[in-house]
């Protein structure tokens, strides 16, 4: 009974293809809609931890000025290198400390200038940021400890003051500063934010402290934990040790902030992860109001059949029958939705993953759910039409015009 009541239902929805096709747009949107939205939010998700892994593995920063809405508060004490070689010594889990302190300046070669941030720092900085070079050299130990003028350039630097040209052994002026180009770093592109991760210039520190700051002040002490899961024992240290050398009594607040770069990127994935749920939420709406229109088209379909229900009743057909005939086609128009949702879903999901430059990472279980979805709407929404025709009375069936 089964195979036949497939094959009369297949027959009804060949019969009206057009109509069958307009009957479905509604779950196949709503499906599409799903998976795209789900798709597309996940890989905003990767992004924004994989840009936040790129600005360093397992990073803390501990800069003066304790954390308050519209930045740090005025008047902290800065850092200084003895912060630094303390963090080194007295918090073993700390595998790398790099100091740094950085200013807006322009940057001139020949006819070319461009501003950008110049920052003076150590060669762990590179490490703890996790930039590598792809021309050139870092620091030598003169260069480092001499304040020898010398300088690595980011991509964006090196296009804008150089084109195509090799900058290697070049010189250019850091405000008011001859700096001979050692090094180039790799590209790392923008960021989740729009921000261009490639436009900076690095100098030595006490080169940057003596020819440019002025002073031996530190601005940021950059430092990574020796494995992640050392992370939150790391800043406990860090809070007390910092509090210790800053003399910060008993209960007054701090003055100086601890950025965690793994919690920024657990906070923004649990973000990222809310509005997905959101959207996908809101997408599976129009599964419903796809739902609707399957089971408007049904009851006209009962309508417009009333007499072949009739005849079916009386040479015997049981009422069982016939709700099954009619909630199988309403079922087969949903999963043809379905199917036709799910691949125009992964399709578009990944053409705009990508334009948005999104990692395109499928959730199987969320197509699972939106194909299953779409089968409980059909039996949801084609019942109520399946349960009048069987309800119908022979005769009256047999007398409907």
């Amino acid at each position: 009974m089964l195979t036949s009541t497939l094959g009369m239902a297949l027959r009804e929805i060949r019969r009206n293809v057009l109509r069958s096709v307009l009957t479905t747009l509604g779950i196949v949107i709503g499906v599409a809609a799903v998976i795209m939205l789900v798709t597309l939010g996940q890989g905003a998700t990767d992004k924004v931890t994989g840009d936040i892994a790129k600005m360093g593995v397992n990073m803390l920063t501990v800069v003066p000025g304790a954390e308050r809405r519209g930045g740090a508060s005025v008047g902290a004490a800065p850092l200084t290198l003895d912060d630094a070689r303390a963090i080194r010594q007295e918090i073993p889990s700390v595998a790398t400390v790099a100091p740094s302190a950085g200013r807006g300046l322009l940057v001139v070669s020949a006819n070319q200038n461009w501003s950008t941030t110049v920052t003076g720092c150590t060669n762990d900085y590179l490490s703890v940021r996790d930039l590598r070079l792809a021309v050139g050299r870092s620091f030598n130990e003169a260069e480092a400890q001499g304040g020898s003028p010398a300088c690595v350039l980011g991509p964006t630097v090196r296009s804008k003051l150089f084109g195509q040209g090799d900058p290697l052994d070049a010189s250019i002026r850091v405000g008011k500063v001859a700096c001979r180009v050692i090094g180039v770093t790799e590209a790392k592109g923008q960021n989740t934010f729009g921000m261009d991760q490639d436009d900076f210039v690095l100098m030595p520190l006490t080169t940057f402290q003596r020819r440019i700051l002025g002073s031996r002040d530190v601005g940021a002490i950059s430092m990574s934990a020796s494995t992640e899961t050392a992370i939150p024992k790391v800043k406990t240290q860090l809070a007390a040790l910092m509090r210790a050398r800053r003399k910060l009594p008993e209960g007054a607040p701090d003055d100086f902030s601890v950025r965690d770069m793994k919690e920024i990127s657990e906070t923004l994935s649990s973000v990222t992860g809310a509005l997905t749920a959101l959207l996908g939420a809101v997408a599976a709406v129009s599964l419903v109001v796809g739902g609707i229109g399957i089971m408007n088209i049904m009851l006209v379909s009962v309508t417009e059949r009333t007499r072949e229900i009739g005849i079916r009743l009386a040479i015997g057909a049981r009422a069982y029958e016939v709700l099954l005939q009619f909630l199988v086609e309403a079922v087969m128009l949903s999963l043809f939705g379905g199917v036709l949702g799910m691949m125009l879903g992964l399709v578009g999901s990944y053409a705009a993953g990508r334009a948005l430059s999104f990692p395109f990472r499928v959730l199987p279980e969320v197509v699972v759910i939106a194909f299953a979805f779409s089968f409980l709407v059909g039996v949801g929404f084609g019942f109520f039409p399946a349960r009048r025709a069987a309800r119908m009375n022979p005769i009256d069936a047999l007398r409907h015009e």
